[in-house]
């Protein structure tokens, strides 16, 4: 199982979608939130600040933890490669949106509203993920 963090940056009751770029391993085109592999010498919650800080140009005093939930497991193939993935759900309030900035793996990014969703292609499991987490 590769476990990895999934993290939802919301502010004014929108949440932070990120389009993956096409110089990413997985998913190229589809939407998400900010995410990573959690490496073996941390914790899931070290590494949603971590990619947090990556992805979206946002530091530990830029954002106000808000909820954590369960894990979520799944297998996924993508690209005739068969992933086990253990997603870790967390969710963040962006203090000034006006901060954020993505890096090359993202090619753009949309605030929507969490009901929303629906209406764009998204990794898997993100659209049951966000339902449990934001609405």
């Amino acid at each position: 199982m590769t476990n990895v963090v999934s993290c939802f940056l919301i502010h004014d009751n929108k949440v932070l979608l990120l389009k993956r770029s096409n110089k990413v391993k997985t998913y190229k085109g589809l939407w998400g939130g900010v995410a990573g592999y959690v490496e073996s010498e941390e914790t899931p919650d070290q590494t949603a600040l971590k990619e947090i800080r990556e992805e979206a140009g946002l530091t530990e005093d830029d954002v106000v933890f808000v909820k954590k939930g369960d894990p979520v497991s799944f297998s996924d193939s993508y690209e005739g490669v068969t992933y086990n993935w253990v997603v870790h759900p967390f969710v963040f309030e962006v203090l000034d949106k006006d901060k954020v900035h993505i890096d090359w793996e993202h090619s753009e990014y949309r605030w929507i509203s969490p009901a929303d969703i629906n209406k764009y292609k998204t990794a898997p499991h993100l659209k049951e993920i966000i339902s449990k987490m934001l609405l």
